[in-house]
């Protein structure tokens, strides 16, 4: 089951915004609530405690002028003493039906219900004319048990302001702890939505950085297909779109490349044809002057030949996906036939050739690991001083085939290492040859090795003074070893 999600990358932010600030805002509420019920709860206990306070102490002086006024009566019988307990007796139940709804509230009905029966009687006995002395001072007697019962009163008003106080403090403790387990759950599960989200905008936007990195390395073969919001769905499209003009750009150089490469080989065909008419002797014998002269248009001509075959190489690489044509071959005849196609360049500059090369078979393509061969020669044989020594070494590995070729050139800048095998891309020091390259010899030697799913890497040592690459080359399986090696 797939869950809904915004279109655009915008939404899915501004969701991701709400999702995330969503649980803490629901924890700010919840606090502010409980925060506002604790303050009007503690404003209320406020109020009902100053209220008991006052009430326990207006109810105590009431009952005091009362029986001051009364003891008063006792001994003068004024009738305006009298009149002042009448009056404090009214006084004193008014105050107790100020109390009635917080004595109802603290539980306490039971114990203030009387209260105001016993001040009652005790002021109609002494109201009474005809009450005797015994009766009146039984009469006051009876204030004692009724200061009691206000004592009680009172006492159970404040119990009961404690303990609403306890239940607030409760209250205010509990609303601490859950915000504790809120901040506590909210932290982690903050984090896993932000981690949830981020992940959502990142992946396309990583598919896109991908995909620009592969139009970068110039592979415009495989489509680009973005996956997210609409936004970068259609960021992706228009990827695509600048994808296949690309390629059709390419093509176009491909085709150009061509053309022009089989344009240059028919003359070049007519050079080669008349200058090996002239070593021939056919037009007449030349002297040994007039032979080198031709000789040295031979070899060019042969390189200016390899250059074009480069260009057509390079040209199909990329316009086809190459199929692998394994075989097992050996790969010193292989080397040597190679270097034989190339002992006329090597002679002209006087260089050596150092062969090391095992007596082994591979399973490779035998015509890509020739271009491979030949043109990492040539590149040697171009940068490598007259008189110098290059050195080509291969041995066989548990799973793999890795070929060396080193020169006593003068190496490859630093700052050209990293695009040496960039197509068309030239280095900057030739010390060797006497034409200038197309700069796409080693791409083919990439091209060629990738497709075996091999590498190729320039290699920092000391070992040889100038370029030093070494070529891995994946076996699959293991080939067996022919019973007598070829003799080169």
């Amino acid at each position: 089951m797939r869950f809904p999600r915004p279109r655009s990358l915008n939404g899915l932010i501004l969701v991701g915004f709400g999702v995330v600030a969503l649980p803490l805002l629901i924890a700010v509420v919840w606090a502010l609530v409980n925060l506002d019920r604790v303050a009007e709860q503690s404003e209320q206990l406020v109020f009902t405690g100053v209220a008991a306070a006052e009430n326990n102490r207006r109810i105590n002086e009431q009952i005091n002028s009362l029986e001051r006024v009364a003891r008063q009566y006792q001994i003068l019988k004024n009738p305006d003493s009298l009149q002042l307990m009448q009056q404090d007796l009214q006084a004193f139940a008014t105050l107790l039906e100020e109390m009635a709804p917080m004595v109802e509230t603290a539980g306490a009905t039971s114990l203030a219900a009387p209260l105001g029966q016993d001040a009652r009687r005790i002021v109609a006995i002494l109201s009474n004319v005809h009450a005797d002395d015994v009766q009146l001072q039984a009469a006051i007697g009876m204030f004692v048990p009724l200061r009691q019962r206000i004592g009680r009163l009172t006492g159970q008003l404040t119990a009961h302001v404690d303990a609403t106080l306890s239940a607030l403090q409760e209250t205010a403790r509990n609303a601490q702890r859950i915000s504790t387990w809120q901040v506590a759950a909210i932290i982690p599960g903050t984090f896993l939505l932000v981690l949830t989200f981020t992940l959502l905008v990142a992946r396309p936007i990583r598919q896109i950085d991908q995909a620009i990195r592969q139009l970068g390395a110039s592979g415009f073969s495989t489509p680009i297909e973005i996956k997210g919001p609409t936004d970068l769905q259609r960021l992706g499209r228009q990827l695509d779109w600048l994808r296949l003009r690309l390629l059709e750009l390419a093509q176009e150089k491909n085709r150009f490349l061509r053309h022009m490469s089989h344009e240059l080989k028919t003359p070049l065909a007519n050079i080669r044809e008349g200058t090996e008419l002239l070593l021939d002797g056919t037009v007449g014998e030349l002297d040994d002057s007039k032979r080198e002269v031709a000789n040295i248009l031979r070899m060019n001509g042969l390189k200016l030949q390899q250059l074009i075959e480069n260009i057509l190489s390079f040209s199909a690489w990329q316009t086809k996906s190459e199929i692998l044509t394994l075989s097992d071959f050996e790969l010193r005849a292989q080397v040597i036939s190679v270097a034989k196609a190339q002992r006329l360049a090597l002679k002209a500059a006087n260089i050596q050739l150092r062969l090391e090369i095992d007596d082994i078979m591979v399973n490779a393509d035998k015509e890509k690991i020739r271009t491979v061969l030949d043109n990492l020669l040539s590149n040697a044989v171009k940068f490598t001083p007259p008189g110098g020594l290059i050195t080509i070494r291969a041995h066989r590995k548990k799973s793999s085939l890795v070929i060396e070729f080193g020169d006593t050139g003068p190496g490859i800048p630093d700052a050209d290492s990293s695009r040496i095998f960039e197509a068309f891309f030239q280095g900057r020091q030739e010390a060797g040859g006497h034409l200038d390259g197309t700069g796409i010899g080693l791409s083919v030697v990439l091209e060629c090795i990738q497709a075996h799913n091999g590498s190729v890497e320039l290699i920092d040592s000391d070992e040889f003074p100038g370029a030093h690459f070494r070529v891995n080359i994946p076996q699959q399986r293991n080939v067996a070893q022919p019973k007598m090696a070829a003799n080169g």
